[in-house]
């Protein structure tokens, strides 16, 4: 891989890990297209993951800040009740993604890992954003539970397979249970960081043990940089933009993207 083809996947990740249009099965796209050898990849994707986590803390630092300081309150029983109770509702959401992480990862990325299962499953998500929206104009509460917290997570386990956006599932979700869009995409984003915080940390173990290949250190800081600046601009584009548009705008390019893969695979 050269450092060009470094750059146009760190920044297709960045874009596309924050968007809801599937950055795993973009990137599985993208490598298979460009011919690249998925083994001597696992490490790069890691640089590339690391990146948008590094997006989410500063576009979300403000949050962070409170949730962590709210966090060592808890121990002190000074911590605001509301922060309190959003920080467990963080934790319910996180255990479906461990789970299924822990059990199901191999086999989905040994069953799921194709272009053409990608198509698929990007023209499921797509009727999902709809029927979402749908049915969330006739939810009458909006206010976050530990139920919705439940769903959204399950929504982010389901995202382990390449196609289903992290983001797009979880905001889906949210979306569904009647919560607005832009505070949907808030807890989805704050959730996300948890996962991608905790597989970069088991990832780096790997590569610590010597089971992943390890490219060339210019590809790897190529990888973080350009996702970074990519994932920041999406998620601060993403956060105004479902402020007063639905998620029926990206439901039509997963349509027509899902449709020309089919067509040309």
């Amino acid at each position: 891989m050269s450092v060009l083809e470094a750059l146009f996947l760190g920044v297709l990740q960045g874009i596309t890990e924050f968007l809801p249009i599937s950055s795993s099965g973009h990137l599985v796209i993208a490598e298979q297209l460009m011919e690249l050898p998925v083994e001597s990849l696992q490490v790069f994707d890691i640089a590339v993951h690391f990146g948008t986590l590094l997006a989410i803390f500063v576009y979300f630092r403000k949050d962070f800040e409170r949730l962590i300081l709210a966090f060592f309150r808890m121990f002190i029983k000074k911590a605001d009740q509301k922060d309190k109770k959003y920080i467990f509702m963080l934790v319910v959401g996180t255990i479906p993604a461990i789970f299924a992480g822990l059990l199901l990862n191999e086999w989905i990325s040994a069953t799921f890992r194709s272009a053409q299962t990608v198509a698929i499953v990007l023209l499921v998500l797509a009727t999902f954003f709809i029927l979402s929206e749908q049915i969330g104009k006739k939810v009458n509460s909006g206010k976050m539970s530990w139920l919705k917290a439940l769903w959204i997570g399950v929504a982010q386990a389901v995202a382990l397979i390449p196609g289903v956006s992290r983001s797009g599932s979880t905001i889906a979700t949210g979306v569904m249970f009647g919560m607005k869009r832009d505070e949907a995409a808030r807890f989805s984003f704050l959730l996300g960081a948890i996962a991608i915080t905790a597989a970069t940390l088991l990832s780096v173990i790997k590569v610590v043990g010597g089971d992943f290949l390890l490219p060339d250190t210019s590809l790897v800081i190529t990888g973080v940089v350009s996702s970074f600046l990519a994932g920041y601009i999406s998620v601060a584009f993403l956060m105004r933009f479902l402020k007063s548009n639905s998620l029926i705008y990206f439901s039509i390019y997963l349509y027509l993207i899902g449709v020309v893969l089919l067509i040309v695979i």
